[in-house]
């Protein structure tokens, strides 16, 4: 089918463009950007007045299927993620069965063929079961699909286990990400260890469980001159140790999340339990420092971490509700509404950390940009549209976001994905 997108202003992670121009797309594939390209016979949309960008993409999402499909399905996540302006998403492997073989991957990706709407990569486990003992097969799993390898969740505890799975991922072209928390120092820590969590008698989790993850893996980064993502960073520590480490030329990508440089501990307060999410919410200082990265390059992206539970789920007490909130429906509208309005990010940078920093990262060399033989996945944005987060709008399964209600800035109108209309 043939698709032509007419008085687009193209936004890619190099410039935006001064001028408006079409955007011909044909068998998936944007063919041809120019002026006043004939339309015969083909849909039109009019982007006048409106910002095309290439499809967003998304590092780390939990889409819950198989195990937890009355959190979310792979049918409606992918639903969540076209409307959030995402056509190409990681899931997380802690699933049940946890994604650690190559059926799981061939299954998880037939049910996305079936559904049709977006882009869905499976993350492999780094072991087995996700048990931490033995390494999966990283090259069953790259060849049934994976691009990327996490124990999302939880860090890989054992240092040398670690080692080696760098190492085999070095030589199989997996990506190793990683959840930085030594999970013996985090406890039964339910949100950041502080003044107010003294305060509110709820167990705390030190900073220093994140920061001396993110610094073994930069060690092992720097001594097997491998690469290392690290996914959803949250202090302003961690941020002085990747920075240092880029410095110095060690290969070292990261990621943040939007609840991450949008809210702080105070939110905490209310305990809704929304608001607990693994890391926990920081301090202003640590926000700060995480704009502060975006701004000058040492956060490569930004991902969702997008954690769906269902109302029960959360209908706890703090103590004992699941870690996690969604966010595929509202992270853009956060990105504009905290960075891009604040003057935190141009629109090219956002552009660079949630399309084409991640193509990069993923090797995924025809996405992440708008140009003449590039996939044909995209999103029209209406940046000066000011909408409302409401609850009944939602199209995940489930409703756990402390920014409902919210008012955010810039509104995904359409999104294509393979040349398709799917939001």
């Amino acid at each position: 089918m043939s698709l032509l997108i007419k008085n687009a202003t193209i936004v890619n992670a190099t410039k935006k463009s001064s001028s408006e121009k079409d955007i011909l797309i044909e068998k998936g594939v944007i063919a041809k950007i120019g002026k006043s390209i004939k339309a015969d016979g083909m849909k039109i949309i009019d982007a006048k007045g409106k910002y095309v960008l290439p499809g967003l993409i998304d590092l780390h999402v939990h889409l819950r299927e198989p195990g937890r499909e009355d959190r979310e399905t792979i049918e409606s996540g992918s639903k969540a993620a076209a409307k959030g302006g995402f056509t190409t998403v990681v899931c997380m492997p802690n699933t049940n069965p946890v994604i650690d073989n190559c059926m799981i991957v061939e299954a998880i990706s037939k049910e996305s063929k079936r559904v049709g709407l977006i882009n869905i990569i499976p993350a492999g486990a780094i072991t087995k079961g996700q048990k931490g003992e033995e390494l999966s097969d990283m090259f069953e799993l790259k060849k049934a699909g994976c691009l990327a390898v996490t124990e999302d969740g939880k860090s890989v505890s054992n240092s040398g286990l670690m080692r080696y799975a760098m190492e085999y991922c070095k030589m199989v072209g997996l990506v190793v990400m990683d959840h930085c928390q030594d999970h013996n120092l985090l406890g039964s820590g339910v949100m950041n260890e502080g003044d107010i969590s003294t305060e509110l008698g709820l167990k705390g989790d030190p900073g220093v469980s994140e920061t001396i993850v993110v610094a073994r893996d930069i060690e092992l980064a720097r001594y097997l001159d491998s690469s290392i993502h690290l996914q959803h960073i949250s202090l302003a520590r961690s941020i002085s140790l990747i920075r240092g480490a880029k410095k110095e030329g060690i290969k070292v990508t990261a990621e943040v999340c939007p609840h991450h440089f949008t809210l702080t501990e105070e939110a905490v307060r209310t305990f809704d339990t929304s608001t607990k999410v693994n890391p926990p919410l920081r301090t202003k200082e640590d926000v700060a420092a995480i704009k502060k990265a975006l701004k000058d390059g040492t956060v490569d992206c930004i991902s969702t971490d997008h954690a769906p539970h269902t109302y029960e789920d959360k209908e706890s007490d703090f103590d004992h509700a699941p870690f996690g909130m969604i966010g595929l429906e509202t992270a853009l509208g956060l990105v504009v509404t905290e960075l891009v309005n604040q003057k935190v990010l141009s629109w090219p940078q956002v552009v660079e950390k949630m399309s084409a920093a991640p193509a990069r990262i993923l090797g995924l060399v025809n996405k992440g940009k708008i140009e003449e033989g590039a996939d044909a996945d995209i999103v029209i944005i209406a940046p000066e549209t000011e909408w409302e987060f409401k609850k009944e709008e939602i199209v995940s399964k489930s409703k756990n976001s402390p920014f409902i209600g919210r008012k955010l800035m810039g509104l995904v109108e359409t999104t294509i994905c393979g040349g398709k209309v799917v939001y």
